[in-house]
């Protein structure tokens, strides 16, 4: 009898791990629309995504211009680019900088460790490493001119934000929940300011500004810098998404929040269950794509939506100039009504 009570426990346990891992909970509309007409093929698939652009099948990528018709180079991954140049790098450490007028690669810098992020402003290279230092390089001068060290970050979040530039500053996402700004006159003097404290996990994905206020996020925390002095919002980060005077939080519970400069909410709608791979707003709409393949189009004021079928996301996606590149697909959001 002992026995059979035993067999039966065990069965019971198993029956509950089985059971409990197949009735895992996802967003499921009570309708959806087809996107078919907004819909085409694209002769690429994206191999890997940053905040600010992907990289492509053929070494090719997209940027924030759309998709670029230079090449990265074999072995080389889309980093960061601006008007003049394009930044990519490999495994080996090396940062390639293309001029992207000729195409040309006028730059190879050996920094030896993986970079994860870096941005390009006028002449001013900044550099974040896997091992979290950045520094500052020069590019007609071929030099490095600042590198300083951060903790050692053993646990991160894969969507790392890049450094920007801000007014005559240089702005730089740690790995380690923090925000590093200099002058770009003088990069060896560093100001450090703590986002969030968390153990693990706890690297920049997102960095920006609304008007004079820095806005900056970790997966745990939304802060705002400003001259008011700093905000805080914490919630299960997903994506930020900044537009004009204010900024939507697209949070890990399905919630979408509309926020002023200083995080406070005007307006708030809650999707159950859904778990977003990328949040934008474009033109006077926002989007939010669920990893299931429910694509939400918003006003933005957060009380009418529509939702799209676009399919489940097998690969990474990048929302850039009003379009969605996903699976090998190009979807033109401007085409999708409320």
């Amino acid at each position: 009898m002992t026995r059979k009570i035993q067999i039966l426990a065990i069965m019971a346990i198993v029956a509950l791990i089985f059971f409990g891992c197949s009735s895992k909970q996802y967003f499921e509309p009570e309708k959806s629309f087809s996107a078919s007409a907004a819909t085409k093929s694209a002769s690429f698939n994206i191999v890997s995504a940053t905040r600010d652009g992907a990289t492509l099948t053929h070494d090719r990528y997209i940027d924030n211009y759309g998709i670029g018709s230079v090449s990265l180079g074999e072995g080389y991954s889309f980093v960061n680019s601006d008007a003049n140049y394009i930044l990519a790098s490999n495994q080996e450490g090396n940062l390639r900088v293309i001029d992207r007028a000729s195409g040309e690669a006028i730059l190879l810098v050996a920094l030896h460790t993986p970079i994860v992020s870096a941005a390009v402003h006028g002449n001013t290279i900044v550099y974040l490493l896997q091992n979290n230092v950045f520094g500052v390089y020069e590019i007609k001068g071929n030099k490095k001119i600042a590198e300083h060290r951060s903790d050692y970050a053993y646990a991160v979040d894969s969507r790392i934000a890049n450094p920007i530039f801000v007014d005559g500053l240089i702005v730089v996402p740690t790995l380690d929940g923090k925000i590093l700004i200099s002058s770009m006159q003088d990069p060896n003097m560093t100001k450090v300011m703590y986002i969030s404290s968390e153990r693990g996990f706890n690297n920049l994905i997102f960095l920006d500004r609304i008007g004079d206020t820095l806005v900056a996020a970790t997966p745990s925390r939304l802060v705002s810098l400003g001259n008011s002095g700093p905000s805080s919002f914490d919630a299960g980060i997903s994506d930020v998404s900044v537009d004009d005077n204010s900024a939507y939080i697209f949070e890990k519970n399905g919630e979408i929040t509309h926020v002023d400069a200083s995080l406070n909410s005007i307006a708030h709608i809650k999707f159950k269950f859904a778990k977003y791979v990328a949040g934008k707003v474009f033109g006077d709409k926002v989007y939010a794509l669920d990893y299931k393949g429910s694509l939400i189009v918003l006003d933005k004021a957060l009380t009418t939506y529509k939702i799209y079928d676009v399919g489940s996301v097998d690969s990474p996606v990048f929302m850039s100039d009003g379009k969605l590149y996903k699976d090998g697909k190009v979807i033109d959001l401007s085409l999708l009504g409320l």
